[in-house]
């Protein structure tokens, strides 16, 4: 009998070969492709950043139209088709990521923050992804109407404003353009031309900045005008500067240097961040601002200024009344003869005329030549007045010396009291009583016709005799007429400001 014959298993069919997909390999050459045209100069990198900001979302709609043909291919030739497989996972999310990042950039207002930022003028047209900055020169010139006022705007550059010799405007134009190529700079150039227009008696310069969207444009204007015409300027970012006018000068202004000169009508600035210089004005000034730096000189109007006040306030002989409000100090004087110098730590000012008003906290203060009436309050520092020309006094202080010198042949009646410190006095006319917890100082002096008050609370008062023939006291270095002053220790207290 023959043995049965044995039958091979049958051989299981292999798995369908998986292909390897080809989705990724060319979203990698298309981004080799873009970026090799931008090393070689045929695409900007702001143009680049813009395209993928705008069109990103056609990476991931090429992506899956990719694996969808893949798809269909497997299918018909009985082949499985590819994953997405981590590196895909992955590539996915970094374009979702740097997509959406890049969108939210593309809208950022950048020239806001560089405003924000207080971003210096010379780097002011610097393309944050890419491009040139390009130079424009330009002149304007017309007839300006008799009578007229003119009125510029300029959000981006500085304004200079001065008297012509004839009776026409002329504008020399220095424009800064940032732009991928020449082109383009030419483009933005020619959309933001700046114009004049004549409307009445109005003669409006619009520096046209922002002709060209988002492209950074910064157009300096130096402006000729007959003296006699009035300025209004609105300006953003640039400084300003104003001289040789007979009319009115009102200037809005945001991070500027501003300086105004030789004006003989008012002068009305607001302004955010930077300084401002005034000189020789024969109207009122009035600054509503928040500043640095401010400086006055020379007005024979009166001076109003409103705000706040980050570093210093100069003025130097003003003719009129003086009022200055910040959130920390309250200022008011009929006339100042000398000069005033305010900071976070420290007021002095020599020669001023009263009735004078100051409410201030946490400054060591120091007013010499005063005439007439004096009403001062201070908190946490020292009190020096020195009296030329003795009126009412009253004196309110905490936690500082207070130190009150009085010409020699002048006449008063004294009230002052002071809570853990000594009164000292050489007025032999005047009664102390210096004790433990609190001393008094009262009595008459000559005809006893001004009244005098003083209040301290937790350090001593003195009383000083100054002499009546000494010279006015220069404006640096300042001292009490006639017998020097003595030295102040410093407040026991100290709150460090920002403000004025």
């Amino acid at each position: 009998m023959s043995s049965p014959v044995m039958t091979p298993p049958p051989v299981a069919p292999l798995p369908p070969r998986r292909q390897r997909s080809f989705a990724g390999p060319f979203v990698l050459i298309i981004v080799g492709t873009v970026f090799l045209l931008t090393t070689m100069h045929v695409l900007s990198v702001s143009r680049l950043w813009h395209l993928f900001a705008n069109y990103w979302p056609l990476l991931l709609i090429l992506w899956g139209v990719m694996k969808l043909i893949e798809h269909q291919q497997a299918q018909r030739e009985g082949t499985r088709a590819s994953g997405i497989g981590a590196g895909g996972v992955l590539l996915i999310i970094m374009i979702v990521v740097f997509g959406l990042t890049a969108t939210q950039l593309e809208h950022v207002n950048w020239s806001g923050l560089r405003d924000n930022f207080n971003i210096d003028n010379d780097d002011f047209n610097v393309p944050i992804f890419g491009g040139d900055t390009f130079n424009f020169n330009d002149t304007l010139s017309q007839d300006f109407p008799a009578g007229a006022s003119l009125k510029v705007i300029d959000t981006r550059g500085a304004v200079s404003v001065h008297a012509s010799n004839d009776n026409k405007i002329e504008i020399v134009v220095r424009k800064r353009v940032s732009a991928e190529n020449q082109t383009d700079a030419d483009k933005y150039n020619t959309e933001t031309r700046p114009t004049i227009t004549a409307i009445g008696g109005l003669v409006t310069v619009d520096a046209k900045t922002e002709g060209a969207g988002d492209h950074p444009v910064q157009t300096d204007l130096d402006i000729s005008i007959p003296r006699k015409a009035s300025v209004t300027i609105s300006s953003r970012r640039g400084n300003v500067t104003v001289s040789g006018r007979d009319g009115n000068v009102d200037i809005s202004a945001q991070h500027s240097d501003t300086s105004v000169d030789d004006i003989a009508g008012n002068v009305k600035i607001s302004q955010e961040k930077g300084s401002v210089k005034i000189e020789q004005i024969n109207g009122d000034v009035h600054v509503d601002a928040r500043l640095n730096e401010v400086s006055v000189a020379d007005v024979k109007g009166s001076v109003q200024l409103d705000g706040e006040f980050q570093e210093s306030v100069k003025l130097e002989r003003v003719a009129k009344g003086v009022t200055f409000k910040s959130s920390r100090t309250s200022m008011e004087f009929s006339r100042m003869d000398g000069s005033l110098d305010l900071d976070s730590d420290d007021l002095h000012a020599d020669q001023i005329v009263g009735p004078v008003h100051l409410t201030t906290r946490s400054k060591n203060i120091r007013l010499d030549g005063v005439s007439g009436d004096v009403r001062l309050q201070n908190d946490d520092g020292t009190v020096e007045l020195g009296m030329r020309t003795v009126g009412n006094v009253q004196i309110d202080n905490r936690s500082g010396d207070v130190q009150l010198s009085l010409p020699d042949k002048a006449g008063f009646r004294l009230d002052a009291r002071t809570h853990d410190g000594e009164i000292q006095s050489d007025f032999s006319e005047l009664k102390v009583n210096n004790d433990e917890h609190e001393s008094r100082a009262s009595g008459s002096v000559g005809n006893g016709s001004s009244h005098i008050v003083v209040n301290n609370e937790h350090d001593g008062i003195e009383i000083r005799r100054a002499s009546d023939t000494a010279a006015p006291v220069p404006p640096v270095p300042p001292a009490v007429p006639g017998k020097p002053a003595k030295a102040l220790p410093a407040p026991k207290s100290k709150v460090e400001p920002t403000e004025n």
